[in-house]
């Protein structure tokens, strides 16, 4: 009788074939994403009521894919959303109360970004058995400004207390929110040639709605205009010397956002110099900052600016000047 012989594995083999199959075939594209996204920017905070904020931010980058978002209260996660949203309504607040708000990003490893900056909001009073909405906001004017922005303006809603903000909305969207004290804002963030329709409604304190006010429709201009109406108008700049210094001084006309611009970014020769952010009351009308260039006369410098808008986006930069030093 012929024995079958048995047939075994080398000791050797064996161990070539786990290590090639912990190996990565794939190569470079299968390697593990380990690198975390950028921290999204832009970050603004509006109190809605007085249980709610709304929070909004811009699309932060990353090497892959930003997958969501987490929002922050007071360093406790409070909501998660996907990363094509870029805003959330955070409910079960206290009345009368500062929170604090940051958001991260999350790629499709898990990968979480650092905070975005971090921002206070405080809550409203609460109404007492208050169960009255505000009127309808009136007269809703809308006027597209360029390709990618529109401004919208209505007439203010009245409330048995006070209107605590006023929202936004494309078609059935919500898509911003200001103070109950704003009858305007700036929209951005739109596509080329294309129809909007937009309304507005009221929100008291404690969470009532007005109706929304008449529809406004209007079509953002065709083409690229790089944002332009964004962008500071009647920009100049010139230097003064004092103390054995130059100085750049630069004027201009802050955009229409329908609310203050407080912060503007400086571009000095192709690079950004420093934020100039406005304590107090900002200037609507006309703005002014001066800052130190050196001590050389003769040195030719180009400057620029862009204001933050109240929706957290960047605006348009204002023309390039050029001024010379001495």
């Amino acid at each position: 009788m012929r024995r079958t012989p048995q047939l075994s594995t080398p000791l050797a083999l064996m161990t070539l074939a786990a290590t090639l199959s912990g190996c990565a075939w794939g190569g470079q594209g299968d390697r593990q994403d380990v690198r975390p996204p950028a921290a999204p920017r832009g970050l603004t905070v509006q109190a809605g009521s007085a249980t709610t904020a709304h929070v909004m931010w811009n699309q932060a980058t990353d090497d892959t894919e930003v997958t969501g978002y987490v929002v922050y209260r007071d360093a406790k996660k409070v909501k998660e959303v996907p990363g094509r949203r870029h805003m959330v309504d955070v409910t079960g607040l206290k009345p009368s109360t500062s929170y604090a708000f940051t958001v991260r990003a999350r790629d499709a490893e898990g990968n979480l970004s650092e905070d975005s900056r971090r921002l206070t909001v405080t809550t409203p009073a609460a109404a007492a058995a208050d169960h009255k909405p505000p009127t309808r906001p009136a007269r809703l004017r809308g006027e597209a400004e360029g390709s990618r922005s529109a401004m919208l303006s209505w007439g203010k809603s009245r409330d048995d207390r006070a209107v605590a903000s006023y929202e936004i909305y494309q078609g059935a969207s919500k898509i911003h929110s200001v103070g109950g004290g704003q009858t305007a804002t700036l929209v951005t963030g739109l596509r080329p040639g294309t129809d909007y329709t937009f309304t507005v409604k009221a929100r008291d304190a404690a969470d009532n709605f007005s109706p929304a006010s008449p529809a406004v429709r209007l079509t953002t201009a065709a083409g690229k205009d790089s944002g332009r109406g964004t962008a500071p108008a009647g920009f100049r700049a010139t230097t003064h010397r004092a103390d054995g210094a130059y100085y750049i001084d630069l004027t201009w006309t802050p955009p229409r956002t329908g609310g203050a611009v407080t912060e503007y970014q400086i571009q000095l020769d192709g690079r950004t110099a420093t934020s100039l952010v406005f304590g107090g009351t900002a200037p609507k009308d006309r703005a002014e900052h001066s800052f130190y260039i050196g001590r050389k006369a003769g040195e030719r410098h180009r400057v620029r600016i862009r204001p933050k808008l109240p929706d957290g986006t960047w605006g348009a930069y204002s023309p390039t000047r050029t001024v010379t030093t001495g």
